[in-house]
């Protein structure tokens, strides 16, 4: 890999002048034009400082570090290793904590990790092949097996999903497919774009929001995602509490734990 050529490529994609990027790593404009000519070889610290100030991801970064001749600086452990077990007691806290609402974690491919009760309101129907972990929660969301058919504003949502899929990627050219054209629309969006979801509870409006570990050193702990779902309004809450506590009877009549 032509690591000149990756530094040049990562700072055009951000829209970042050599000026401006050589300012915040601490260096000099003619240093930096340097660097990306191939005439002047960096060090590992600047590399870093590099990275850093490109906002680059820490697998990002491991591979500017490669290809300038450098070891990787983060370990990517796996999530089931001993040393992140404190991280999975506090995933689980996390989704626990969000009940009676939907929550679920993905990681840098948008297979679920793990997910709470709540979520099975969400998966109802869906064709288990596509339910559980290890399975790609965005097919999940717009195959016509998964949960699409029972999503009211699909259109809208899919685009939703598409957006963060990025460009040109197998999965996104796949899941395209099943996202009906989104017709223009001068209406009054509100403050985000709900899910506006059928259940046996009735029609539930759902906002999302993610999480992320911003202080991670670690690539696995880094790409991961803990994406929980909100009421939008006052019956969707009211309908997400009544299937918690139905739930719970549920288990209660089955003697579970």
């Amino acid at each position: 890999m032509d690591f000149p050529r990756v530094l040049r490529e990562r700072r055009t994609e951000r829209r970042i002048s050599q000026l401006e990027m050589a300012s915040r790593a601490g260096t000099t404009q003619r240093h930096l034009s340097f660097i990306e000519s191939g005439r002047s070889v960096p060090g590992r610290a600047m590399v870093v400082r590099l990275a850093e100030t490109l906002n680059l991801s820490l697998r990002e970064r491991n591979e500017l570090l490669l290809a300038a001749g450098y070891a990787p600086a983060y370990p990517q452990t796996p999530l089931d290793d001993a040393a992140l077990a404190p991280v999975r007691a506090a995933l689980g806290h996390i989704l626990a904590g969000h009940q009676p609402y939907p929550a679920l974690i993905v990681d840098r491919s948008g297979a679920m990790v793990a997910a709470n009760d709540a979520f099975g309101l969400i998966v109802a129907g869906a064709s288990a092949d596509l339910v559980g972990p290890g399975r790609n929660v965005y097919r999940l969301a717009l195959h016509p097996d998964g949960i699409a058919p029972r999503i009211r504003n699909l259109a809208e949502w899919g685009r939703h999903i598409l957006d963060r899929l990025g460009h040109a990627t197998e999965l996104r050219d796949e899941l395209s497919k099943y996202v009906p054209e989104l017709e223009p629309s001068s209406g009054q969006l509100g403050f985000a774009v709900p899910l506006q979801l059928d259940s046996p509870y009735g029609l539930l409006h759902l906002i999302t929001t993610v999480m992320t570990f911003a202080t991670a050193t670690d690539i696995t702990l880094a790409e991961l995602k803990i994406e929980a779902f909100l009421p939008a309004d006052a019956a969707t809450a009211k309908a997400l509490h009544e299937a918690s506590l139905a739930l719970v009877k549920g288990h209660e009549g089955r003697g579970d734990p």
